[in-house]
C-alpha cells in the first residue's frame, strides 16, 4: 500500500490534510464546508464520548436533548452571546419548498410559506435551554441542576479544514444551574480539570490550563477557564473550555429559585464544551510522515494480527494460533483483529495498519510457531521485538501502557522546549518566526495592546495560567507595567 504523505516538514498543513483522508478518518461532503466522518474516524469519536460521558456522570451530570432550533427573539435575549454569534449563524425563514412552474424538475421557496419567526441553527444551546430551565427551576431544592447533551452545533465558517474548523460540527455542551457564585465557579474549574484529566491520560497530549482574556472570552461569560496544547507545528490548539456565566443568561431568562428563607434569587450558571476538534488534535500531536499515531487508550484496533503463509495448510496453522491470541486478547478488554484478508499480501496489510496508527503489530508466519515466538512491532518507535509466545498477551498488554506513556512523554517534551520567555518584542518576533511554540511574555492587561499584537504578528494570548508565578514587568510592546507573564502563540 502506498502512502505518499507530503511530509510534516515539506507542508504541515498538507500533510494534516493529506492524512485525515487517506487513514479513512473523514472526508470533505457534497455540503461546502461540512464533512463525512468515516467509520474509521468515527470510532476514535466514539470511544471519546464513551470515556468524557463516562467522566461527566461520575461528576453528578446527566445527559439530555434540546431542539436544533432556535427562536431568533429566544436567541437575542441574551445579547453579549447573540452579538458574539451573530456572524456565524444560519437560520430558516421558510417551511416548505414547492414546485417552480417556469423550471420543470426543480423546486423554489414557497412564498406562501414563510415562517411567523425565523429560527437559528443552534451554534450554542445557551438560549434554548436557558429557557427551559425557567420551567424546571423553581425552588433550591431543584439545584443544582447538572445536565449535559450531546449534539451537533452550525457555525458558518467561511475558511473550513476537516475536524478543526466546519461548518457543522459534534461536540457536547454541558449547561449547569447553581444557588451560588461560589458553586458555579467550582463546577467550572472541575469541568475544566476533567477536560484536562483525558487530554492528557486518554489523548496523550500535555495541555495548560488557564484564563482567557476578556477579548477572548465565550460571548456571555464572566470567566472562560480553558486547556490550551500545542501541535507539532508550534501552534497552539484551543482543546476545550468551560465558561462561568454569572447570572447573565439567568437574568436574561429570569431564571429565579427560592432560597432557603423563600426569597427569589437569580441562579448562577456555568456551560463548558468540547468537540470533534480534538480528532484534529489527536492528529496533529503524535502522528508522523508514515500516518496516524494513535494512543492505545483511545485506538478503536490496539492490536492487529497479520498472518505470513504460503499454502492454505500454513495459512490454517497460523489462523489457529492467532485465534488463540485473539480469545486471550478479548479477555483483558484489549481490542483486537486479526487481518485475515486473503486478497492482500502481508506488505499491504503493514502499509494499511501503519497509515492507520495502530499501536501493536503482531506478525505470525509458519517459522514463529516452530519457534515459539512472535514478532511485535510498535508503530509510535516503528521498532521490532521478537517475544517468546506464551508470555506475549501480558507482554502486549503492557506494552500499551507503556506506548500510551512514552507517547505523553514525547509530547510533553516537545511543549515544555517550546515555551520561551521573552523580554522584549524584538526576541518575541524571533521566536514567533523561528522556533513557534508559547511565548511567555509580560502584556500590560489592555485589549488593546492584545489586538495591537495579533495585528501585527497574529499571535493571541492564549491564556493567562493558572499556575503562573506573581511577577513584575514590563509590556513587551508597550512597557507599561505588567503584573505577571501570559501566553502568547499562534494557533489554529
Amino acid at each position: 500500500m502506498s502512502k505518499n504523505l507530503t511530509t510534516r516538514e515539506e507542508d504541515y498543513s498538507k500533510w494534516y490534510n493529506e492524512l485525515v483522508v487517506k487513514a479513512d478518518l473523514a472526508e470533505n461532503s457534497g455540503v461546502k464546508g461540512c464533512m463525512v466522518i468515516k467509520p474509521y474516524g468515527y470510532a476514535i469519536w466514539e470511544k471519546m464520548q464513551a470515556e468524557l460521558d463516562r467522566m461527566f456522570k461520575e461528576t453528578g451530570h446527566q445527559n439530555a436533548y434540546f431542539p436544533l432550533f432556535v427562536p431568533k427573539s429566544m436567541f437575542e435575549a441574551e445579547e453579549k452571546n447573540a452579538e458574539g454569534f451573530a456572524k456565524e449563524c444560519a437560520i430558516v425563514t421558510h417551511y416548505r419548498l414547492k414546485n417552480d412552474p417556469d423550471k420543470p424538475g426543480k423546486l423554489m421557496v414557497d412564498p406562501n410559506a414563510k415562517l411567523e419567526e425565523e429560527l437559528i441553527v443552534r451554534p450554542t444551546s445557551e438560549a434554548i435551554i436557558w429557557s427551559t430551565y425557567k420551567k424546571w427551576i423553581q425552588s433550591h431544592r431543584d439545584l443544582p441542576l447538572l445536565i449535559n447533551q450531546w449534539a451537533n452545533v452550525v457555525r458558518w465558517e467561511m475558511r473550513t479544514r476537516l475536524f478543526l474548523r466546519t461548518a457543522e460540527f459534534l461536540w457536547q455542551e454541558g449547561h449547569t444551574a447553581h444557588a451560588t457564585r461560589s458553586e458555579a465557579i467550582e463546577e467550572s474549574e472541575k469541568m475544566m480539570n476533567v477536560y484536562a484529566d483525558f487530554a492528557e491520560n486518554f489523548m496523550g497530549i500535555p495541555v495548560i490550563k488557564g484564563l482567557k482574556t476578556e477579548t477572548e472570552r465565550f460571548a456571555g461569560a464572566e470567566e472562560t477557564y480553558c486547556i490550551e496544547a500545542l501541535m507539532q507545528d508550534g501552534k497552539a490548539l484551543q482543546a476545550g473550555t468551560s465558561h462561568f456565566l454569572g447570572q447573565n443568561f439567568a437574568k436574561a431568562f429570569d431564571v429565579k429559585f427560592a432560597n432557603h428563607e423563600g426569597k427569589l434569587e437569580h441562579v448562577w450558571g456555568t456551560s463548558w464544551g468540547v468537540s470533534t476538534r480534538l480528532m484534529g488534535a489527536l492528529v496533529m500531536t503524535h502522528s508522523d510522515d508514515n500516518g496516524l499515531v494513535l494512543p492505545p487508550n483511545l485506538a478503536p484496533i490496539q492490536v492487529v494480527i497479520v498472518p505470513i503463509y504460503k499454502s492454505d495448510e500454513e495459512f490454517a496453522a497460523v489462523s489457529e494460533a492467532a485465534q488463540t491470541l485473539v480469545s486471550q486478547f478479548r479477555k483483558l478488554r484489549v481490542s483486537v483483529k486479526f487481518d485475515d484478508r486473503t486478497t492482500q499480501k502481508p506488505g499491504f496489510k503493514f502499509a494499511e495498519w501503519e497509515l492507520k496508527g495502530v499501536p501493536v503489530r503482531i506478525a505470525i508466519g509458519p517459522k514463529d510457531l516452530e519457534n515459539g515466538t512472535f514478532e511485535v512491532a510498535r508503530r509510535d518507535t516503528l521498532t521490532k521485538e521478537v517475544v517468546q509466545k506464551d508470555g506475549i498477551v501480558t507482554y502486549v498488554n503492557d506494552l500499551l501502557e507503556t506506548i500510551q506513556q512514552s507517547l505523553f512523554n514525547k509530547a510533553l517534551d516537545y511543549r515544555n522546549s517550546h515555551i520561551t520567555k521573552v523580554e522584549n518584542f524584538d526576541e518575541f518576533k524571533d521566536v514567533l518566526e523561528n522556533k513557534g511554540g508559547f511565548i511567555s511574555a509580560h502584556w500590560d492587561g489592555t485589549p488593546e495592546t492584545e489586538e495591537k499584537i495579533k495585528e501585527m504578528t497574529k499571535a493571541t494570548i492564549r491564556c493567562i495560567a493558572l499556575d503562573r508565578v506573581a511577577e513584575s514587568g514590563v509590556c513587551v510592546l508597550t512597557g507599561k507595567p505588567s503584573e505577571g507573564r501570559v501566553l502568547f502563540a499562534k494557533a489554529y
